[in-house]
């Protein structure tokens, strides 16, 4: 009898081993790539695998969630401006306009002129104007911010927003469940809850041990939005935090990029704010986006808004990086603390190098995560091979996440070059046309470039044998990341 509840335990296990297999290699909208790695985890560690999968092998946020989000998609009306043109594409030069269109694919929006846009020049001046822009709110202020900490910064920002509802101004404030979740757990949640201010958690994680009923623990809300009024709106890659992050003050400062802009295009963050924000809250907001429209011609940046996420298709922000770098004809300036690429952007990486356009990166010398500092590492020979510059800044953990073009066209925001942000959480940036603008954050990119050491072909060849093997075998876990 023994034997025989031997053999069927064995029997079972070997079933459920190749239904998870089974499972994984059917999953759609997985690259090949990923396929393998996993099924490599589950034959490598079986169990351990099996558990791993469970928790993290699929992106579902669950089904009341995602049915949600397509609820609002559908019923927020997709925000359409007067655009002074009949084609809203006729400001901006041919060579350029498939990179909106594909940014168009991705939201629905369409790219909106009339806009002003000054970059801020520090995290502190940053959160300065976005006080004094709470403190100046008329109607509304919304604020999404996947890390927000109870530190100076943090504390500030509460401030104004109590400030702002006790003299009647309406404040929704949203914070990603994980990433704040000290401040929600603290008496500064309370506090504002109390002074009148509307409160949000971005995909409440709950019981950990059950949320795979309920959908992937660890995708996030990454995004980074304010707006206020339906006029203005702050995006990049800032969270309501110091820059001396003490969550992990040992790779401090955070250096960070945040654009201030002020016209159309901040109620086209607002539609993003307003779809996470019914998707968690009951709250019809559905026709704020298109209420009390702004001025027009508040100045000449060209801009665009791309949301993405898990309930948006999987290609969606990748598409977005390839079209930027098949667009390039003279220059590419890159700043990410995060690089896992998928193998077409490595490739459309090497061929803008390779067809002479000048590619520089720059990343973190000291980065936060080992692991994805080293699979960013394996990388480096084909870049460096192709004519890519590699530059490693050392002052700090360079957050900075920042594409120019040519000297006209730029993308700044909440994603990082990374399979994280391509996959699993959503995110939001915004593509802009204006050679002022794109001038000043290329600026930006320089001061990187000139604290940075540059990392040369030579110096990957010198690496050892074992230092490529680590890089090289993590790298191989990159889909599983």
């Amino acid at each position: 009898m023994t034997g025989f509840l031997a053999f069927c335990f064995v029997v079972g296990y070997i079933a459920i081993h190749l239904a998870f297999i089974a499972r994984a290699l059917l999953r759609p909208h997985r690259e090949p790539s990923s396929r393998m790695a996993w099924v490599l985890v589950m034959l490598m560690v079986p169990i351990g695998g099996i558990v791993a999968y469970i928790f993290f092998g699929e992106t579902n946020i669950g089904r009341k969630r995602a049915a949600k989000y397509k609820e609002t998609s559908g019923t927020i009306g997709r925000y359409t401006d007067t655009h002074p043109s009949p084609d809203p594409y006729s400001n901006i030069p041919s060579p350029h306009g498939q990179i909106f269109r594909t940014g168009q694919s991705i939201s629905g929006f369409l790219p909106v002129g009339g806009n002003a846009a000054e970059l801020m020049r520090d995290s502190v001046s940053a959160i300065d104007r976005m006080v004094a822009d709470i403190d100046a709110a008329q109607d509304h202020v919304h604020i999404m911010f996947y890390i927000w900490l109870e530190d100076v910064t943090g504390l500030r920002v509460v401030e104004a927003l109590k400030r702002a509802a006790g003299r009647g101004v309406t404040v929704r404030a949203m914070a990603d469940d994980l990433g704040s979740r000290r401040l929600i757990k603290s008496e500064h949640w309370r506090a504002m809850a109390a002074a009148g201010v509307n409160l949000g958690r971005a995909l409440p994680i709950g019981n950990p041990l059950l949320h795979p009923i309920r959908g992937r623990v660890d995708l996030r809300n990454h995004r980074k939005i304010v707006v206020i009024d339906n006029a203005i709106t702050y995006c990049g890659s800032q969270n309501c935090a110091d820059a001396e992050f003490l969550v992990k003050p040992k790779f401090a400062p955070w250096v960070d990029l945040l654009i201030r802009f002020e016209g159309p295009v901040a109620r086209q963050n607002q539609w993003l704010f307003v779809q996470d924000w019914m998707t968690h809250v009951d709250e019809d907001l559905s026709d704020l986006p298109t209420r009390a429209p702004a001025e027009p011609d508040r100045g000449p940046v060209v801009a665009q808004v791309n949301g993405t996420g898990p309930t948006v298709r999987a290609s969606a922000m990748p598409e977005m990086f390839e079209a930027l770098l098949h667009g390039a004809r003279r220059r590419l300036t890159i700043t990410t603390p995060y690089f896992v690429p998928t193998e077409a952007m490595q490739s459309a990486i090497c061929a803008a190098a390779y067809r002479g356009v000048e590619v520089r990166f720059v990343l973190p010398k000291r980065n936060d995560s080992r692991v994805v500092d080293a699979a960013a590492k394996s990388y480096y020979y084909d870049l460096l091979k192709a004519g890519v510059r590699i530059f490693e800044y050392p002052k700090g953990l360079l957050h900075t996440k920042s594409l120019t073009l040519d000297g006209d066209v730029s993308m700044i925001g909440s994603a990082n070059l990374d399979r994280r942000s391509f996959e699993l959480n959503y995110e939001n940036n915004i593509l802009f046309y204006d050679k002022a603008l794109s001038a000043a954050l290329l600026a930006r990119q320089e001061e990187y470039i000139a604290d940075s050491h540059e990392i040369t072909l030579e110096d990957v060849r010198n690496w050892s044998v074992w230092r490529r093997l680590w890089y090289n075998s993590i790298a191989m876990m990159g889909p599983v990341l």
